[in-house]
């Protein structure tokens, strides 16, 4: 396999964003063409909270409750089925059918029903021989499927992964990215044959899930790189808990945001990675865990589909669901992801940072821990020019306060989360800052004070320290907060930090896969002994997340 393309590191997204419309040709979907999704979707899904316990009833008074409650009008608009909805065996034709038991006025009419309500219709497949649930899978079947959901008025297709058996002359990881990418060409060539010239269904793509978690990450990163060529979001990892399962739904939260904070590269519009369902009515969270749940969705741009008994659903919670300030972020036009700033500059403690289409940033603060903590968060730190006055609107109250050198956090409650708008005056800078981390192993990139076997970097255990927040400039070098004077520097087959001078071997060019070339030497940044070599393909030591701002394609 070629090594991906190397683009520059730049500060500019949204330039880059338009760029990219500009230059890549005309499609019918993913990120090629991002009006297909442009911003992430909203919606509920059945499986969290009923697994296979879903029928008509439930999603008349499910349109019903969001229409009531406000939901539908903040803009949660899609309702999607999962598995469990069809018959056990395909007709005589090889078609589907619904379970006319749970579905007695079947499924186009609920997709009619629901569209005549403004909001509309998804439905579950699963790309192997049967569904996870055992019902009759799509592999074989995929044009009929395809052509089938059409006719219904599916909007939305969540395909699955389970029972997927790869060909003699195929990986398993190849094997599904022939069933996804087939699905794909069946999805954009139904929508550019129809009369009516219709959008392709939202394709969600399972298939990254199915490879994570594993001692080597090389598969999953394979996965990522192609799903956003073919769908417009992807469930990367372990399904959130059930509200019926075993285990803390809090973990399983944590879990998936410890996923998707590693994945921030591919996320633009038109492509968005999917922790999984919100599960706002879960009996084991707390109101300030559920709080924190729909904030760090919302920061890093996830998809916000609710798995609740929405008739059941408090005021106090339904407060959270329709926060139109972090609706807004959440659906922000610059489609970016937040990513991690600082990580432990207090036990437990989170910094997230992401730049928005106004230019201005959110700021978000997970206590992943068990106290209470009060902090002060510098403003370099967040990616701003010192010496600037900046307003902070307070996401979950409205309320505005002055940040001149910090941001000040006070009474963080055990497993909540603060987020904050940050406002950029005029003629003061944005630079891309945050820690530069491996993904396998979690370690940063840290200027160590004095020479270390002369190199004078190396990877430690993220602790927020000066040395292991990097500033990302304009012509691609990287410089510590410890030190804005020394820049990364490979030279000779090894790694270290220089006085910055601007040459090409203190230019680093950041690709997609995850690897940190050096302009001069053509080697990769790499977690060991040599801290550079030879680039490799998703290699577990060349893998880094990188700040919040940087344009990656």
């Amino acid at each position: 396999m070629r090594p991906p393309a190397q683009v520059t590191l730049t500060p500019a997204p949204l330039l880059l964003t338009l760029l990219l419309l500009l230059l890549t040709p005309p499609s019918t979907g993913t990120i090629t063409n991002p009006t297909t999704l442009p911003t992430p979707p909203m919606g509920f899904n059945n499986w969290s909270r009923f697994m296979c316990d879903l029928n008509e009833t439930l999603f008349v008074t499910t349109a019903t409750a969001m229409q009531t409650t406000g939901l539908q009008a903040a803009g949660y608009t899609r309702l999607n089925l999962d598995d469990c909805w069809m018959e056990t065996a395909r007709l005589p034709n090889g078609s589907l059918s619904w379970n006319t038991t749970k579905f007695p006025r079947g499924i186009p009419w609920l997709a009619a029903h629901l569209g005549s309500l403004n909001f509309t219709l998804g439905i579950y497949q699963d790309a192997g021989n049967a569904t996870c649930g055992g019902y009759p899978g799509s592999y074989g079947h995929e044009a009929l499927d395809a052509a089938t959901f059409a006719e219904w008025g599916i909007d939305y297709l969540k395909l699955d992964g389970c029972n997927v058996f790869p060909a003699a002359n195929r990986t398993l990881q190849e094997e599904y990215r022939h069933r996804y990418a087939n699905w794909h060409t069946i999805l954009s060539t139904q929508a550019a044959a129809s009369a009516h010239a219709r959008k392709p269904l939202i394709f969600s793509e399972s298939a990254p899930a199915y490879f994570a978690g594993t001692a080597d990450n090389t598969d999953w990163y394979k996965v990522m790189a192609w799903v956003p060529r073919y769908g417009e979001l992807a469930r990367h990892s372990t399904d959130i808990l059930v509200y019926a399962g075993a285990g803390s739904a809090w973990d399983s939260i944590v879990n998936n945001y410890d996923y998707n904070v590693l994945l921030a590269r591919y996320q633009r519009p038109g492509y968005f990675n999917d922790p999984d369902f919100l599960i706002p009515d879960h009996p084991g969270l707390t109101l300030a865990e559920k709080k924190s749940h729909f904030a760090l969705w919302a920061v890093m741009g996830a998809p916000l589909i609710i798995s609740a008994y929405i008739p059941g659903l408090g005021e106090e919670v339904m407060q959270v669901l329709r926060n139109e300030r972090l609706i807004a972020v959440d659906q922000d036009a610059l489609g970016l992801q937040a990513t991690l700033a600082v990580r432990g500059v207090a036990e437990g403690v989170d910094v997230l940072t992401r730049s928005l289409g106004d230019g201005g940033r959110v700021v978000g603060v997970l206590n992943r821990g068990n106290e209470t903590v009060d902090l002060e968060v510098a403003v370099e730190r967040l990616g701003l020019q010192m010496g600037c006055e900046y307003e902070a609107e307070d996401l979950w109250d409205g309320r505005v306060v002055r940040v001149e050198g910090s941001l000040v956090v006070e009474g963080l409650e055990k497993h909540a989360t603060g987020v904050w708008r940050v406002r950029v005056p005029d003629g003061c800078k944005v630079v891309p800052t945050g820690i530069v981390f491996n993904t396998a192993s979690g370690r940063c990139l840290t200027a160590v004070e004095g020479e270390r076997e002369g190199k004078g970097v190396g990877f430690e255990t993220c602790e927020a320290l000066d040395a292991q927040v990097w500033q990302v400039t304009a012509q691609g070098a990287l410089r510590p907060l410890s030190s804005a004077a020394l820049c990364l520097t490979a030279a000779a087959g090894e790694v270290s930090v220089q006085a910055c001078e601007g040459g090409a071997d203190q230019k680093w060019e950041y690709a997609v896969s995850g690897n940190l070339r050096n302009a001069k030497t053509g080697e990769c940044l790499t977690e060991g002994d040599a801290l550079v070599g030879a680039c490799l393909v998703e290699a577990d030591t060349q893998v880094f997340g990188l700040p919040s701002g940087v344009a990656l394609v």
